[in-house]
């Protein structure tokens, strides 16, 4: 029996599925910039929710989308277009800047051993069934024109904002309403201004122009799955503009939700506050390989925390957590034998962590009991590590692979030693240990391994 917390009832509630293929959507990344290590510990949370219901023998359809135009650099209705603006900023068009970003993200989240969506769906891809939408909400009263675009008018949908703090979204937009008549209100549709040099733009009866961020989603959405389905994902940031948004869009225009269920996951913190491209604290996957840490540690951390609670981040947490890693891979290693299903009170433990609204640290702890039964024979551990693992991802199994200029450091070494040139055989291995990994001595020959 999987749990699991609904954002818009604010509880957890026994998970069942509406059709027999669960149908899930994850609002993907806007492809202007690297997405960091904040972003996608959004991207591990559903990761894990997929898994684990793949886990309980579920069949998935997990759908994401990949938003290349209308996110606006306010995030919501103000400012420039983010991938206008990147691409301006670095001499590209808007299209290369989008794919170059989109296959980034795709190497990123294979570095985490995210598993990739049955479907990727571009919001560029939909403009057609988005004007529709919007044209729809026209004919059914919800919308109106101003100078800058199609908004949104939330006053005529009486439970707008039930996900969010709707008394914390208003006293957040004390700002220049301009032409708005409320200040919850959105546009679906913006204009391309005459001054606006837009490489993204297309004709709707209203106009040249694009459409907004929040129309996207439930085009998308509603095309690949349609309405309602089982699951929408997101980070927290959602909760009081975004998904509201979508929420409102399904009502109006189609009479329900578009999802029955609504999870969200919490910040990665840094010490100072919130990580972020804006802060310009903005911390990649590629940053922290260059640092010598694994991506798979990274995914470690974020285990150790409910994807409901808010998780600092800081190279003292990921050296722990590598460390624990390594350890963990190298008891896995220790124990390997042939794999075989096993039985055992451990794997309902287990199962009840997970399904239990998807508790990650508890999960964890069952692991690290495995390995501590001295009851248990290796052949129980390790294939109850292994059958872990399908929803903690870790890639116990795994050789870790040592990179190359770490294994020509190991041979200049040991050519070092075998000469008598101990004094440079030091500085080697202190230079191999500075990247994170050690050399081992035995009577084979050297072993290396990640520290």
């Amino acid at each position: 029996m999987v749990k699991l917390y609904n954002t818009l009832t604010r509880k957890k509630e026994v998970f069942k599925p509406l059709k027999e293929e669960v149908g899930i959507y994850t609002c993907g990344p806007t492809v202007y910039e690297y997405a960091h290590v904040g972003n996608l510990r959004a991207y591990l949370f559903e990761d894990i929710l997929k898994r684990t219901l793949l886990y309980n023998k579920y069949r998935v359809k997990h759908v994401m989308n990949i938003t290349d135009v209308g996110h606006l650099t306010s995030d919501e209705d103000t400012g420039e277009d983010k991938i206008e603006k990147s691409a301006r900023e670095k001499g590209k068009t808007a299209w290369e800047i989008a794919e170059y970003y989109t296959e980034a993200f795709k190497k990123d989240i294979k570095k985490l051993n995210i598993l990739s969506p049955d479907v990727y769906i571009k919001a560029t891809e939909t403009i057609e069934e988005q004007i529709d939408l919007v044209k729809l909400l026209e004919e059914k009263g919800f919308t109106y024109q101003t100078s800058d675009g199609i908004y949104f008018d939330t006053s005529k949908l009486e439970n707008y904002g039930e996900m969010a703090n709707l008394e914390k979204i208003k006293a957040g937009k004390r700002v220049e309403m301009g032409e708005k008549r409320n200040p919850t209100d959105f546009a679906l549709w913006k204009f391309s201004r005459p001054e606006e040099k837009r490489q993204m733009e297309w004709e709707s009866p209203w106009g040249i122009g694009f459409p907004g961020w929040h129309t996207e989603c439930v085009v998308m959405a509603k095309k690949c799955l349609g309405i309602p389905f089982d699951i929408h994902c997101g980070g927290i940031d959602h909760i009081e503009v975004h998904h509201p948004n979508e929420i409102a869009q399904s009502e109006a225009a189609f009479g329900e939700n578009l999802a029955k269920i609504w999870m969200h996951g919490e910040f990665l913190l840094l010490k100072e506050g919130r990580m972020g491209k804006s802060e310009g604290n903005a911390v990649t996957v590629s940053n922290l390989e260059e640092e010598g840490f694994s991506p798979l540690s990274y995914r470690y951390l974020v285990l150790n925390a409910h994807y409901r609670s808010k998780l600092t981040f800081s190279s003292e947490a990921l050296l722990a957590a590598q460390s624990s890693l390594n350890k963990l891979k190298e008891r896995v290693r220790e124990i390997k034998t042939e794999k075989t299903e096993v039985s055992s009170p451990y794997k309902e433990e287990f199962l009840r962590a997970i399904n239990n609204d998807l508790n990650t640290p508890e999960a964890l702890a069952v692991v690290w009991k495995v390995l501590k039964d001295k009851e248990l024979r290796n052949e129980e551990k390790y294939n109850l590590l292994l059958s872990f693992d399908q929803v903690l991802g870790l890639d116990l199994e795994k050789e870790e692979e040592i990179p190359e200029n770490i294994e020509r450091l190991a041979k200049e070494r040991e050519k070092a030693r075998k000469s008598g040139d101990f004094k440079k055989a030091d500085e080697i291995r202190k230079e191999i240990q500075n990247s994170g990994y050690e050399v081992e001595d035995t009577k084979k020959g050297y072993k290396i391994k990640k520290i």
